[in-house]
């Protein structure tokens, strides 16, 4: 784990535009690059503290923290680790709270992909992406609700997708994975309320454990670069607002979800697609 403690004044911080997730602490997953980096840049700029996780790449992570670091006026840490291990992951929850001193947000971001049709789909081929996709959001929520539920309050936000809504040609294991996390958000968004009621934490005043899933459409990152100019063409062809989306559209749902204000939403399922589907 690796700390970037800015000194930068908060006046210089242009990107800093907002306070309502000042003295919040938020953990993003897969948080160094793509919609992740950009979930923690809306997130920051609301005055979020940001622990942002990654599995490989150091360089790349470094890089990150050197550029929070000079972009915003909040504390910013990486951590490291592989969220495909339930260890790993109470690891990192509990370096973050160690760090940092609470854990306010979770948003489980990382994912990976393996795709094969279904018939030339591998045992391995399956595993690998459930235990990223959905196991590892699994463990890291447990990890940070119980966090959350002894401090009393809370966000947990899943990032889905549209495949995990419509299904694909060759993405059995994603999509399985990806929709897999719509019945674990409604159980945690239901036990959380419901551990919250029976420690006597659940009031009219209370902004509570909400637990919710945003589902991102193509979006313009690495992942959907990697795919060719054709098949990219036929898929942009297919959404209504004939475009990709960008990460920061999907940061700013993310980032409404988490505020005190939203306090009144969990268990539900935000589609950020361009109309791909609805």
């Amino acid at each position: 784990m690796t700390t970037a403690d800015s000194s930068v004044d908060k006046g210089s911080v242009s990107a800093v535009v907002g306070d309502k997730l000042s003295g919040r602490v938020a953990l993003v997953t897969g948080g160094t690059r793509g919609i992740g980096a950009a979930i923690c840049g809306s997130l920051a700029a609301q005055g979020a503290a940001i622990a942002a996780g990654f599995s490989g790449n150091v360089t790349k992570a470094e890089g990150f923290l050197a550029d929070f670091q000079g972009r915003f006026g909040t504390a910013v840490t990486i951590h490291q680790g592989n969220v495909a291990s339930a260890d790993d992951c109470r690891r990192v929850v509990a370096e973050v709270i160690e760090q940092h001193g609470r854990l306010d947000i979770l948003v489980n971001n990382a994912g990976i992909t393996i795709d094969k049709t279904i018939l030339k789909l591998t045992d391995d081929d399956w595993h690998k992406v459930l235990d990223v996709n959905l196991s590892g959001a699994f463990f890291l929520s447990q990890a940070a609700l119980a966090h959350m539920v002894e401090r009393g309050s809370g966000r947990i936000i899943n990032v889905s997708s549209v495949i995990g809504e419509m299904g694909n040609i060759g993405q059995a294991n994603y999509a399985a994975s990806k929709s897999g996390l719509f019945g674990l958000t409604k159980t945690f968004a239901r036990e959380a309320a419901f551990l919250l009621e029976r420690a006597g934490k659940l009031s009219d005043d209370s902004v509570g454990i909400t637990v919710n899933t945003v589902t991102p459409g193509y979006t313009a990152t690495e992942m959907v670069a990697a795919v060719p100019e054709k098949v990219l063409d036929k898929i942009t062809a297919q959404i209504p607002l004939r475009r990709l989306g960008r990460p920061e559209e999907i940061a700013r749902i993310v980032h409404f979800l988490a505020a005190d204000a939203s306090s009144y939403i969990t268990g539900q399922v935000w589609a950020v697609n361009g109309g791909m589907d609805m």
